[in-house]
């Protein structure tokens, strides 16, 4: 038989709201009750009504992201991993991770139905922009969220990010130092935080070293694995090729690393390649891509849950986390040539 509040109460003596208030952890209930309380509904397997619990408290219990699906989502294993963390923290303190699907151009319409109808406690904006509309909207009606990326708010706001400027500047200091010096970057749309911040980082890297930038070998592309191919295969087809591309995401990589195989060239001996994230082990097979690794993404997930979690708890917490990418090395690059 299924044990209700009343049940419980009964049990204990208590009258409903003592009861009620002691499994929601309010602090005018004394420690020693809320204790009696939590082992007596263990014991006769109590399970509060999450409907009358939400009404109760005036919270969702979830925490809600928003994500422009397109074809190449589905395919992302580093998006799964950061779902699947973040899942993970924040299952562990009784809320759920609600994935929103939004049409193309119209994600700020979601945002506002999500908060205005206060369907969440707290939300994840990821793929941030240069100029994010999304927070500035979260900004002004003073709701909990963290940024999966930087943007050049001028108000200070939480976020997890990658120092995604030192990790293609090592990647670039790389293939300078096996001699490359004809090196192209294929990169995601510049509005995108990270994409931005990667290229500063490539050219910073090849100012250092006394080599002038070209334009005709910066190429940016569509964020997937069409665009990936297509920008590659022009660099591949032009008169003065390079001898090294770095590709500034996995999913326009997987598309580049298919255009240069199916040139013929020889990677890692004809071209080098650097990819942001790798290329999936079974695509790259039987290669290992040299890649700009970054803390998993089961581990930035978790991260990313504790931190939406604490802004939830305090509005007036902001707290940003920065992560150091590294180099992992694999047969992909080398020297010219």
């Amino acid at each position: 038989m299924k044990v209700n509040l009343k049940t419980l109460s009964s049990s204990l003596g208590l009258s409903r709201t003592t009861v009620s208030r002691a499994l929601n952890g309010y602090d005018d209930v004394s420690e020693a009750t809320r204790e009696r309380v939590r082992k007596a509904a263990e014991e006769l397997g109590y399970h509060a009504d999450p409907t009358a619990r939400r009404l109760a408290t005036g919270r969702a219990e979830a925490v809600g992201i928003v994500y422009p699906f397109g074809a190449c989502d589905l395919g992302d294993p580093r998006f799964g991993e950061v779902v699947a963390g973040m899942t993970e923290s924040l299952g562990a303190k009784g809320l759920d991770l609600f994935i929103v699907s939004a049409r193309p151009n119209a994600e700020l319409e979601t945002y506002r139905r999500l908060v205005e109808g206060k369907l969440v406690d707290g939300l994840v904006v990821a793929r941030t922009l240069m100029d994010d509309p999304r927070i500035r909207f979260l900004q002004e009606e003073n709701f909990p969220f963290i940024a999966y990326g930087r943007t050049n708010s001028p108000v200070p706001y939480g976020w997890f990010d990658f120092d995604n400027e030192a990790g293609a500047r090592a990647a670039t200091q790389r293939l300078i130092d096996f001699g490359h010096r004809r090196i192209a970057m294929v990169s995601a749309p510049q509005t995108i935080s990270f994409a931005a911040q990667r290229r500063a980082g490539f050219l910073s890297a090849l100012r250092e070293a006394n080599i002038e930038p070209e334009a005709s070998l910066i190429v940016e592309c569509t964020f997937d694995r069409t665009g990936g191919y297509e920008a590659t295969r022009a660099l591949l087809n032009c008169a003065d090729a390079p001898s090294a591309v770095l590709i500034d995401n996995n999913i326009a990589g997987t598309g580049a690393f298919r255009a240069i195989v199916d040139s013929g060239r020889q990677i890692g001996t004809d071209i080098s390649l650097i990819v942001y994230d790798g290329v999936p082990p079974d695509v790259a097979f039987p290669y290992t891509v040299t890649s700009v690794v970054q803390p998993t993404g089961h581990a930035s997930g978790k991260i990313i849950g504790e931190l939406i979690m604490g802004a939830i708890a305090d509005r007036a917490h902001c707290e940003q986390r920065l992560a150091l990418p590294l180099i992992e090395p694999g047969d992909t690059d080398g020297p010219p040539r």
